[in-house]
């Protein structure tokens, strides 16, 4: 008879397995005002009945991710006082708990007005 920690595990792996599967797609719009110290993204998180609730950027070569801030557009920012090293990684966690990291989303050489779509 499996153990209740066997079990356990098998019920979390199912629930990551499942999470994956079903992952929602994404996309980051880099938008006006976004240059090489500032990034404004227009991030779309296509799950119905859910929404973004914290993000985070990681410069390449950074350990330390740094936390986007909603402004009342609706668009996601983060200003720096020194230039923003791309390209760059996201992650994220959604109001209902969906948690997600996205690398080498946005490049180095961002274009605003552009969308960029992680790789699947």
């Amino acid at each position: 008879m499996p153990s209740s920690s066997m079990m356990l595990a098998a019920a979390v792996l199912a629930v990551l397995f499942v999470g994956a599967m079903c992952e929602a797609p994404v996309t980051f719009t880099v938008e006006k005002g976004s240059d090489e110290k500032n990034m404004a993204l227009s991030i779309k998180y296509n799950k119905e009945g859910d929404s973004m609730a914290e993000v985070e950027l990681k410069e390449h070569g950074s350990n330390e991710w740094l936390a986007l801030k909603k402004n009342g557009n609706g668009m996601w920012e983060i200003k720096s006082d020194k230039p923003l090293k791309g390209p760059f990684n996201f992650r994220f966690v959604s109001e209902k708990g969906m948690r997600n990291v996205f690398d080498d989303v946005v490049p180095a050489e961002f274009k605003v007005g552009t969308t960029y779509k992680p790789e699947e």
